[in-house]
């Protein structure tokens, strides 16, 4: 399987599946926070299209539910 490695044009033939996820897993994990926040935004973005949906601009998004836990140490 011929997959390409960075956007930079650059390809790679993995052997397994297991091997081009790890190598996929450490791309994502050298890339800095805001740019794999971009990269949700996107994918979330593409499935909203895909299910023929309109996203309202001014919405948060990745918004997560407040949990309190406890504090071991107080």
């Amino acid at each position: 399987m011929v997959q390409p490695e960075r956007m930079d044009g650059i390809f790679r033939k993995y052997t397994n599946f297991d091997e081009m996820k790890a190598d996929e897993y450490r791309y994502w994990q050298s890339r800095p926070a805001h740019e794999r926040l971009d990269a949700v935004e996107e994918m979330i973005q593409t499935a909203y299209a895909l299910k023929g949906w309109e996203m309202e601009p001014d919405v948060p998004r990745l918004q997560r539910p407040f949990v309190r836990l406890p504090c071991p140490w107080r």
